[in-house]
C-alpha cells in the first residue's frame, strides 16, 4: 500500500513537535519532519529542489517567526519569514500537486470586536507580526488554490516557551506576578491543534480556506494565570494590570476571541474546554519535570 507522504515544516516548534507525537498513532501516512536547520523555508531554490526531489501530497507549515516585540525591529525578517516564505512554499506545493496546511494567528485582527471572529471579519492587524503573517495568509492562497489555513491564538503545550511555561517558572522564583486582565480570548493547547490537523488529514475530505481554532472558553490572561496557579498550588500573588502598565514594543489585540463553526461544521470537531486541556499540559509539565529529576 502506498502510503500518503506528509511534509511538516518547523518541525521543532511547539506544534511541530506534538504533530511528531501524534505520527505514530497514523500509520497509513509517511512522515517527514523538518526543522529549520533541515529545511530553511527562506530559502526558495532549495524549497523547490526539495519538493521536487520529496513530492510530498500534503505539506503543514508550522515554520514561523514567532517574536512578536523583535518583529518591530527586524520587519524584514518577519515578512520574509512569514510573508514571502510561505508564498514560495505555497508555490513548491503546487509544482508537484501537495495540498498546504498554514498555521496563522489571530494577530491578523486589531482587536476592536466584541464578539467571537469569525473567518470573514476584516482582517487589520496592528503590528509587524500580525501583519507579517496576513501577509503570508495571502500568498499562500494567491499560489495554491489548494491551502488551507489555520488561524489560532494564544498557543502552549509542554514544548518550548510559552505563557504556562512562563507563569510556572515566575510562580517559583516570585511573590508576586502582574499580568494584563484587558486582553480577553481563549487558550489553544498545542496538542490539540495537531489532533484537529490529524483528524483533517485522515477525513480525506480537504476543504481549501480558512479555519479558526482554538479551545474553548473566554477569558483574560490574569484569569488563565490564575487558574494555572492553583493548578500547581503556588502562593505567588497575581496582580491584574491594564496593558497600559505593562508596556511592549508590539501592540496586542484586546480581544482575540475566536469563533469556530466552521471548523466545528465542515471537520465535525470536538473542541475541548480550555481548562480540560490545560490539566492535560500540566500533567505532562510535571510528568516531564519528575522524570527529567530521576
Amino acid at each position: 500500500m502506498v502510503r500518503i507522504k506528509i511534509m511538516v515544516t518547523g518541525a521543532g516548534g511547539q506544534l511541530g513537535r506534538e504533530l511528531q507525537q501524534f505520527s505514530q498513532a497514523y500509520p497509513q501516512f509517511e512522515f517527514i519532519f523538518l526543522s529549520k536547520r533541515d529545511l530553511p523555508i527562506d530559502q526558495e531554490a532549495v524549497l523547490n529542489n526539495f519538493f521536487e526531489s520529496v513530492r510530498p501530497d500534503f505539506c503543514i507549515n508550522c515554520a514561523a517567526y514567532t517574536a512578536v516585540d523583535k518583529a518591530e525591529k527586524e520587519k524584514h525578517l518577519a515578512f520574509l519569514v512569514n510573508g514571502e516564505s510561505v508564498g514560495w512554499l505555497a508555490s513548491a506545493c503546487a509544482k508537484v500537486q501537495a495540498k498546504l496546511i498554514h498555521i496563522s494567528t489571530d494577530y491578523v485582527f486589531d482587536g476592536s470586536s466584541a464578539k467571537p471572529l469569525k473567518e470573514e471579519d476584516k482582517t487589520s492587524p496592528i503590528n509587524v507580526y500580525g501583519a507579517s503573517k496576513l501577509l503570508g495568509e495571502e500568498l499562500a492562497t494567491l499560489n495554491n488554490p489548494e491551502t488551507l489555513i489555520i488561524r489560532t491564538a494564544w498557543v502552549y503545550s509542554e514544548f518550548g516557551s510559552n505563557f504556562v511555561k512562563t507563569m510556572i517558572k515566575l510562580m517559583s522564583e516570585r511573590d508576586s506576578v502582574n499580568v494584563v486582565d484587558d486582553q480577553i480570548g481563549s487558550p489553544t493547547y498545542a496538542a490539540d491543534l495537531a489532533e484537529v490537523i490529524m483528524q483533517i488529514m485522515d477525513s480525506r475530505e480537504f476543504r481549501p480556506g480558512i479555519y479558526h481554532y482554538s479551545n474553548d472558553g473566554r477569558i483574560s490572561w490574569y484569569e488563565f494565570a490564575k487558574v494555572i496557579r492553583e493548578q500547581i498550588t503556588s502562593n505567588c500573588r497575581i496582580n491584574p494590570i491594564p496593558s497600559s502598565q505593562y508596556p511592549a514594543p508590539a501592540k496586542r489585540p484586546f480581544f482575540s476571541l475566536l469563533d469556530k463553526t466552521k471548523i466545528k461544521s465542515v471537520y465535525h470537531i470536538h473542541i475541548k474546554d480550555w481548562k480540560t486541556s490545560l490539566d492535560s499540559c500540566l500533567f505532562r509539565i510535571k510528568r516531564q519535570s519528575t522524570s527529567t529529576d530521576l
